[in-house]
């Protein structure tokens, strides 16, 4: 089993969106990535002005091309944002000031910037007008995820038959409450046979029992684990920077802007979900072996071994 975790945003005390990130520290991240089983990643930014985000990019790229151990684990990057709903609620710790609609030209400024190892990137499918960027992005054979957003159900099949394939920590980047049966959660649901489901099972950001029955639903084939981690995983509580501002870890290791309910990605690692789901879900070696390393490949279209993409 070679875990491969496409959704990182720091580790051991490291924050990739750093603007002033150091080699030593992200070969630092990279070798604790590895000691804690993690074959490879994908190093994701969050939102941030579309000129930021590339610059933060281009630094990344430069860094791994640096060096052989960064190179070996970030495998690509995962680009979370500006392109999503600024609404409370659905915007979660994402800044709604940086937020912008979905639009062509900016997409290419970041694929541009990543040196052709943009392999993901989430958006609010409503934000893409006429789904250009989308079609536009899959057109680069780089996936598109859909991920603190509220969609109709029009435009999410829109999406889908533009290429959207993903839902990015589904149960998550949404409000706490929700209508009943209409809602975003319902309306991924419903499309579940063309879509990757992703899911951070720290029992945080979704309940153990409700994962299940997830799990139950879409089909372990079509489901994804990730940790979401940021710079507070491996470390004490405390408070720590993710994307130029602070998250505070409290004592159950759940991160959180401080003074907001918002949770603000994990601080679980991969030795932790597999123990989870084992422990909490109940699943076999098989199934945590498909959920963590060969369908996040599939989804990426990459080749098992060499992190190749296949055709």
């Amino acid at each position: 089993m070679q875990p491969f975790d496409i959704q990182i945003n720091g580790y051991a005390g490291v924050d990739f969106c750093d603007s002033g990130l150091t080699a030593e520290k992200l070969h630092h991240a990279c070798l604790e990535i590895e000691k804690d089983g993690c074959d490879s990643i994908l190093a994701t930014v969050i939102s941030d002005t579309i000129e930021n985000l590339s610059a933060k990019l281009k630094h990344l790229v430069a860094l791994r091309r640096a060096d052989e151990a960064v190179a070996r684990v970030i495998r690509g990057f995962h680009v979370e944002g500006p392109f999503l709903n600024p609404a409370p609620g659905y915007r979660g710790a994402h800044p709604k000031e940086v937020m912008i609609s979905a639009d062509v030209d900016s997409a290419k400024k970041l694929t541009d910037a990543c040196d052709g190892l943009l392999r993901l990137v989430t958006l609010a499918p409503e934000c893409d007008p006429g789904f250009a960027t989308t079609r536009f992005l899959v057109d680069q054979d780089i996936v598109v995820s859909a991920g603190h957003c509220d969609p109709s159900l029009d435009q999410l099949k829109g999406a889908i038959d533009a290429g959207l394939s993903m839902v990015t920590h589904f149960g998550n980047g949404c409000p706490v409450d929700l209508p009943r049966h209409d809602n975003v959660l319902q309306r991924f649901l419903h499309c579940r046979e063309h879509l990757w489901f992703c899911f951070i099972p720290d029992g945080a950001h979704v309940d153990f029992y409700t994962l299940r029955n997830y799990l139950d639903l879409v089909g372990v084939e079509r489901c994804i684990m990730v940790t979401d981690a940021i710079a507070a995983a491996k470390m004490p509580p405390g408070r720590y920077p993710l994307s130029g501002f602070e998250v505070e870890v409290d004592s159950e290791g759940v991160a959180r802007r401080p003074g907001s309910e918002n949770l603000a990605g994990s601080t679980i690692t991969m030795p932790r979900i597999m123990a989870n789901l084992s422990e909490h879900l109940q699943c076999t070696s098989a199934e945590i072996a498909q959920l963590i390393d060969s369908n996040p490949r599939k989804a990426l279209h990459l080749d098992d071994s060499s992190g190749r993409r296949t055709q």
